[in-house]
C-alpha cells in the first residue's frame, strides 16, 4: 500500500509550528528578553494572517502557502534565540525564505491585476523584472528599519529588537533577497496560480456595477 499524507497535513504542521512559536514567546517572557518576546509575538500574529484574510477578505491561501508563511516566521523566531549570531548561514536562509514570500505577494498581486483589467498587460519579462524590483525595494526598506531600530536602541540604552551588523551584512542580505526573488520568478509562478485566481475574483467582486 502506498503511504499518503492526510489531506490536512499542511494545516496540522502549521498548527504545530504555531505552538512552537508560542513556546518561544514563553521563553522570551520568562527570560525577560525583549527582542525574543517582540519578534515571537509578531511571528505568532502573522501565523493567523491566512485565516484573517480568508474570513475578512475572501482571500484564500492554499495549505502549502499557509505552511510557507508559518515556516518563514518560525525560523525567524528561532533565529532570535541565538542562531542569527552563532550560525553563519542562518540569516541567509531566513532572508531567502522571507524574500520568496515578498516576491510571491508581489507576483500574485501584479498577475491578478493583469488578468482582471484589459487595460493592463504585463509580459513575462516585465513580470520577472517587477518581482526582482519589488522584492529588493522591500528588502531595502527592511534594512533601513533595522538600521533605525539599532540607532533607537543605542539612544535609549535598550536591547535592539532588530539587529543590523553593518554595510557588508546589508549587501549580503540584499543578495539573498535577490536569490529568493529569482527562485519565485523562475519556479514559483505555477504554485501561486491559485492565489492569483483568488485575488482576481476578489477584484471582480469589488468592481462597481456598470449600467
Amino acid at each position: 500500500m502506498r503511504w499518503r499524507l492526510p489531506p490536512n497535513a499542511g494545516l496540522l504542521a502549521a498548527g504545530g509550528m504555531r505552538l512552537a512559536i508560542a513556546g518561544i514567546l514563553g521563553v522570551g517572557v520568562a527570560t525577560l528578553n525583549v527582542s525574543v518576546t517582540l519578534n515571537a509575538a509578531a511571528a505568532l500574529a502573522i501565523t493567523y494572517l491566512p485565516a484573517v484574510l480568508s474570513r475578512d477578505w475572501g482571500i484564500r491561501l492554499s495549505p502549502g502557502l499557509t505552511l510557507w508563511v508559518t515556516t518563514a516566521v518560525l525560523l525567524h523566531a528561532v533565529g532570535m534565540l541565538g542562531l542569527y549570531s552563532n550560525v553563519w548561514w542562518y540569516d541567509h536562509l531566513t532572508h531567502t525564505l522571507s524574500a520568496m514570500l515578498v516576491a510571491a505577494v508581489g507576483y500574485a498581486t501584479a498577475r491578478a491585476v493583469d488578468e482582471y483589467s484589459d487595460a493592463v498587460y504585463l509580459p513575462p519579462r516585465f513580470l520577472f523584472v517587477f518581482i526582482l524590483t519589488f522584492t529588493l525595494a522591500f528588502g531595502v526598506l527592511w534594512e533601513v528599519l533595522e538600521f533605525f531600530a539599532r540607532l533607537a536602541a543605542d539612544y535609549f540604552g535598550v536591547e535592539a529588537v532588530l539587529v543590523q551588523y553593518g554595510l557588508t551584512d546589508t549587501i549580503v542580505d540584499l543578495l539573498f533577497d535577490t536569490v529568493g526573488a529569482v527562485i519565485v520568478a523562475l519556479f514559483g509562478t505555477e504554485t501561486l496560480s491559485g492565489l492569483v485566481d483568488t485575488l482576481r475574483e476578489r477584484l471582480e467582486a469589488a468592481r462597481p456595477d456598470q449600467q
